[in-house]
């Protein structure tokens, strides 16, 4: 009886770890093969000269994924646009934030996440219903954040956003 409770262990374990084995298994080795090569990150610099010298990229996709940094008020010399106008900064963000998106052939309806860092969260609250007239079906997840300051000075706020196409 212990032998027969062995060989039917023995047997479970074989079938089992055959199953895993992708080396043995042509369908797992396709769809490994077709993630890998949709999985290269292609990465896009918005102000190319200046990522570089701060050391960042302002986006990259990977697969369906994609990832961008925190787009901030500014122009491709650095120079911060709107100092002390939450209003002009947030929708400067937001015109970047489109360009990258466009690059990629997304659009603010595959957003599903967002995450917005200001320095006067009172400010923002108080202009952030031009949200609505970027997502126009459904708001993506985020979280809304205080911050007591920016990469640079007068820098109001930055938004970083993920979208899945």
């Amino acid at each position: 009886m212990k032998q027969l409770s062995k060989l039917g262990l023995a047997l479970l374990i074989a079938l089992c770890t055959q199953g895993c084995n992708t080396a043995t298994n042509p369908d797992a080795q396709a769809k490994d093969s077709t993630t890998a090569a949709t999985d290269t990150a292609i990465y896009f610099n918005l102000r190319p000269a200046l990522e570089k010298q701060y050391g960042y990229t302002h986006a990259v996709k990977i697969g369906k994924d994609l990832i961008i940094s925190g787009a901030v008020s500014m122009t491709d010399s650095g120079v911060v646009v709107g100092a002390g106008d939450m209003d002009l900064q947030m929708k400067n963000c937001y015109t970047d934030l489109a360009k990258i998106l466009k690059h990629y052939g997304y659009t603010f309806a595959d957003v599903f996440k967002e995450n917005v860092y200001t320095t006067n969260m009172k400010e923002f609250e108080r202009v952030s219903g031009y949200r609505n007239s970027i997502y126009k079906k459904q708001f993506p997840t985020g979280t809304w954040l205080e911050v007591k300051g920016l990469a640079l000075d007068n820098q109001l706020i930055e938004i970083d956003m993920e979208a899945r196409k």
